[in-house]
């Protein structure tokens, strides 16, 4: 009953995107991947202190350059005075994954509803062949150790699970550079 009514719900809300592209329903996944990237995205500009996050950031740079040096040097002062601030930074590094778990709690169980429809909508079917340089440069042969492809397909092909995940790549680095959000971990 409840999943019927959440498939009815995402039915309603991008059966007119599929609707829309017609025969190309692979463009319909892109838009789908481009909604959810921005709405995560828009999750982290919300849910986490941008300032906060690269103060805590830079201070953790800063005492990663004071371990290195201190090892370089093995000058037991130095080393000390590392350990005594390594528990201090333990509790900064905790403050820096919670800030970043945040946006990840808020966003995971829709976004796997929203593939868990796509998995039963019509757009399983989808299947996009690559140029060779593209299937090479996107590293699709690796992702197919992961995720395989379904029976009776071969060759420089994704489905639209990795459609997805090329769509939403590209639309997340989009709206982050729009959204003057910084990486985390300096990714």
């Amino acid at each position: 009953m409840v999943l019927e009514w959440i498939m009815a719900g995402l039915n309603s809300l991008f059966d007119p995107i599929i609707y829309y592209f017609g025969p190309n329903k692979f463009l319909a996944v892109f838009v789908i991947g481009a909604i959810i990237s921005f709405v995560t995205t828009l999750a982290n500009k919300l849910l986490v202190d941008q300032d906060r996050l690269m103060y805590l950031q830079d201070e953790m740079k800063e005492f990663n350059q004071e371990m290195v040096e201190a090892r370089k040097t093995n000058d037991p002062k130095a080393l000390a005075k590392v350990q005594k601030k390594q528990m201090e930074f333990m509790s900064l590094q905790k403050e820096m994954m919670l800030m970043s778990f945040r946006p990840m709690i808020v966003t995971f169980v829709p976004i796997l509803i929203v593939f868990w429809w796509m998995a039963q909508s019509q757009l399983n079917n989808i299947v996009i062949q690559l140029p060779s340089f593209a299937y090479y440069i996107l590293l699709v042969p690796i992702w197919h150790m992961f995720y395989h492809l379904s029976p009776g397909l071969s060759g420089m092909v994704i489905e639209w699970l990795g459609w997805y995940i090329l769509a939403a790549f590209g639309f997340s680095f989009v709206f982050r550079k729009l959204m003057g959000l910084k990486s985390a971990g300096g990714m």
